[in-house]
């Protein structure tokens, strides 16, 4: 991301004009809200869903922010939290599909056998890392992906008036690395 929309953000919104300073903030936080849900959530329909959440969210809070910490890091906080709200939905929990891997399989036949160890290995990754809390997801997509600061990780977990340590942040992150480590060693990745 080249720059930061904090200040364009904040300069319409002390202009009153909070419909421009939200579609800016949209605009430019929205890939990497997007990539971050994408990593989070594996169904292309409950990305969409959240994505929209996030940007009502956005645009109904934006008004509302106080600018505590940096733009970018309270937008990715409502998409944290959009996902949370979507997978806590009960019929989503009983009601997911089976995804089909007929495709998969056909591609594979295709590639070149590095190319297939390749999307194995990150197939397995992948059916692991589903299997963490959103949180580690969380831990794992801001800051490996979207490359974001301990401090702004924190800010993304943080709730109103509880926000954790960078440093906690870190060492969780460490912890669960090293236990995603462990499960690939057990999948013969590693």
């Amino acid at each position: 991301m080249a720059v930061e929309p904090d200040s364009q953000v904040r300069e319409l919104l002390t202009a009153g004009d909070e419909a421009a300073a939200a579609t800016q903030a949209i605009r430019a936080i929205g890939p990497s809200a997007l990539r971050y849900l994408r990593a989070l959530l594996p169904d292309v329909d409950d990305v969409e869903d959240a994505f929209s959440q996030w940007a009502e969210k956005l645009w109904r809070g934006l008004p509302a922010f106080r600018g505590e910490c940096p733009l970018r890091a309270w937008a990715l906080r409502l998409a944290y939290h959009a996902a949370l709200d979507l997978k806590a939905q009960a019929w989503r929990v009983h009601g997911r599909r089976l995804e089909t891997s007929e495709a998969s399989r056909i591609a594979q036949s295709v590639r070149t056998a590095t190319a297939v160890r390749r999307e194995r290995q990150l197939s397995v990754f992948e059916r692991l890392r589903q299997t963490l809390t959103v949180e580690d997801q969380t831990l794992l997509e801001l800051r490996v992906n979207q490359r974001l600061s301990w401090q702004e990780i924190a800010e993304v977990l943080g709730r109103e008036g509880d926000t954790p340590r960078p440093n906690t942040v870190a060492k969780r992150f460490q912890r669960v690395k090293d236990h995603l480590a462990e499960l690939l060693r057990g999948e013969g990745i590693g």
